[in-house]
C-alpha cells in the first residue's frame, strides 16, 4: 500500500512538473533574443527539474532487469520526438543554451568516476590487450565501411563520403558502456578495464582518422608529417597526463590540506583535478572525457590522507572501545575501506544528478523520423550489422577474459559517431542519406548494447 502511495505521488509530481513547465515555457515561442538572462536561467532550472524527474521515472526498466542507462536513453528518445505527435513542448529543451553544457558536465563526471574506481596497476596489466582490442576495433569497421559495405550498399558516392562513413564506424562511445559496468558493479573487472583502456586508445586513433579524412576531403591529400604530429600529441597527452598526475596529485593534496582539511576542500580538489585534465584534453583536440578518465585514474585515496576523515568514522572508532579485538579489527577494516573511498562517494552524489541528464539529452538528439524512410532504413540496418561485427571481433584478441563482454562493450557509438558524421556533413562530403544511415546506426548500437551487455555480465557473475 505504501509503495502504491509513493508511486502515485511520483506520478502526480511528474504531471505537476509538466503543467508548470508548460506554463513556464509558453513564452519560449518568442525569439531567443527576447529572453532576458534571468528568464533563460529560470527556464533551465525548470527543464532540469523535468528532465531529472523523467530520468528517475525511467528507472522502471530496472524491474525488467535492465540497467538505468537504457531507460534514460529511451525516455530521451520519447521526449525528443514528441513533436511527431503534435506535442512541441519538449522542443524547448533542445534549444536551451545551458542544458548541453550540463549534459557534457555529466559525462565528464561519469568518466571521472570510472577513473577513480579503476586501478592504474590493473590498467597497466591489460595495456597490451587493450591496445590490441582498440586496434582491431578501429581497423575492422573502418575497412568494412569504407571499402566493402559502403560502396556495395550505396554506390556512386565520393571516396570522401565512404571515408567518413568508415570513420563514423570506428568511434566507441565509452560513456554508455562505462555506465553499464558501473550500474552492475563490475567496473573493476578485467573485461571493464580492457574496454576502458581500449576506449582511450580508440579515441586517440579516432582523432587521427578523423583528422586524416577531413584533410583528404578538404585538400585532397595529407602528408605523413601531419599524421605523425596528430598521433604524437594525442599519445603524449595520455601518457603525460598520467605521469604528471602521479607527480602532482600528492603534492596538491599536501598543499591544500594545510589550508583546510574538511570534506569541502577534499571534493573541490578532486573535482578540480578532473576538470582541469578534461580542459587540457580538449585543448589539444581530444575528447574532454579522456582527460577526466586519466585524472580519475591517477587519483588514489593516499593522495587525500592529509584530510580529515568523516566525523562518523571517528565516532565509530570511539565506540569500539571495550569490544573484543577480533570484532574491532573487522570494523576497523570496514571503516578504513569507507574512508579510503570517501572521494568516490562524494563524486557519486554529484553524478546522480548530472550523469542521467547526459543520457536523456543524448536520447533527445535522436530523430526517429529517419526510421520511416524504408530504403535508408534497410541500408542502415546492414551498416548497423557491420558496426556490431566490426567491434565484436575486437574481443577475440582480448586474451583470457570473456571475449563477448569485451566485444559488445566496444559496440556503442553514441554521440561520438554523430560527431564524425556531422564533421563530414559540415565539409559538404556527407549527404543526407549517409548522415541518416549513421544516425540510425547510432540509435541501434546505443540502445541495443546495454541490454545485451547486461545479460552477458549477469550470466558470467551467475556462474
Amino acid at each position: 500500500m505504501q509503495q502504491r502511495t509513493i508511486r502515485t505521488i511520483a506520478l502526480l509530481g511528474a504531471v505537476g512538473l509538466f503543467v508548470v513547465g508548460n506554463t513556464t515555457f509558453a513564452g519560449e515561442a518568442t525569439a531567443a533574443g527576447e529572453l532576458a538572462h534571468g528568464s533563460a536561467f529560470a527556464a533551465t532550472f525548470a527543464w532540469l527539474a523535468i528532465l531529472l524527474m523523467a530520468a528517475k521515472i525511467s528507472a522502471l526498466v530496472e524491474r525488467f532487469g535492465q540497467p538505468p542507462v537504457l531507460g534514460e536513453l529511451l525516455v530521451g528518445v520519447l521526449l525528443g520526438n514528441m513533436a511527431l505527435l503534435g506535442i512541441n513542448f519538449f522542443e524547448g529543451a533542445k534549444t536551451n543554451l545551458y542544458l548541453p553544457f550540463l549534459a557534457e558536465f555529466g559525462v565528464v563526471i561519469l568518466l571521472f568516476q570510472i577513473g577513480l574506481e579503476s586501478n592504474l596497476q590493473k590498467m597497466r596489466h591489460v595495456g597490451v590487450r587493450a591496445f590490441l582490442v582498440a586496434s582491431v576495433g578501429v581497423i575492422a569497421p573502418f575497412v568494412l565501411g569504407t571499402y566493402i559495405v559502403g560502396p556495395w550498399l550505396m554506390p556512386g558516392l565520393t571516396s570522401s563520403a565512404y571515408l567518413f562513413l568508415g570513420a563514423a564506424l570506428t568511434a566507441t562511445s565509452v560513456g554508455i558502456t562505462a555506465r553499464v559496468f558501473r550500474d552492475l558493479g563490475t567496473s573493476r573487472s578485467p573485461e571493464a578495464q580492457i574496454v576502458l583502456g581500449a576506449a582511450v586508445i580508440d579515441d586517440v586513433m579516432g582523432l587521427v582518422i578523423l583528422a586524416i579524412v577531413s584533410a583528404i576531403a578538404t585538400i585532397g591529400a595529407v602528408s605523413a608529417g601531419i599524421v605523425t604530429w596528430i598521433f604524437a600529441k594525442a599519445v603524449l597527452f595520455v601518457v603525460g597526463s598520467i605521469v604528471a598526475g602521479i607527480i602532482l596529485a600528492p603534492r596538491f593534496g599536501r598543499l591544500f590540506s594545510r589550508i583546510h582539511t574538511g570534506v569541502g576542500m577534499k571534493i573541490s580538489l578532486a573535482l578540480s583535478f578532473g576538470l582541469v585534465f578534461a580542459y587540457l584534453a580538449d585543448l589539444i583536440g581530444l575528447a574532454p572525457i579522456v582527460g577526466a578518465f586519466a585524472a580519475g585514474l591517477v587519483l588514489d585515496p593516499v593522495h587525500f590522507r592529509h584530510f580529515d576523515e568523516p566525523t562518523f568514522v571517528d565516532d565509530v572508532r570511539s565506540a569500539l572501545r571495550g569490544i573484543d579485538k577480533a570484532t574491532t579489527q573487522k570494523i576497523h577494516a570496514a571503516v578504513d575501506h569507507h574512508a579510503d573511498h570517501h572521494v568516490e562517494d562524494l563524486i557519486d552524489k554529484l553524478g546522480l544528478v548530472f550523469v542521467p541528464l547526459f543520457f536523456v539529452m543524448t536520447g533527445m538528439a535522436v530523430k526517429v523520423e529517419t526510421l520511416f524512410n524504408m530504403p535508408v532504413l534497410v541500408v542502415a540496418l546492414a551498416i548497423t550489422v557491420v558496426a556490431f561485427v566490426g567491434k565484436y571481433v575486437a574481443g577475440f584478441v582480448a586474451g583470457p577474459v570473456n571475449k563477448r563482454i569485451v566485444g559488445f562493450g566496444m559496440v556503442p557509438r553514441g554521440e561520438v559517431g554523430l560527431i564524425f558524421a556531422a564533421a563530414g556533413k559540415a565539409l559538404g562530403v556527407v549527404n543526407d542519406q549517409v548522415f541518416s544511415v549513421v544516425v540510425i546506426m547510432v540509435i541501434f548500437t546505443t540502445l541495443l548494447t546495454p541490454p545485451i551487455l547486461t545479460a552477458l555480465i549477469r550470466r558470467q557473475t551467475a556462474i
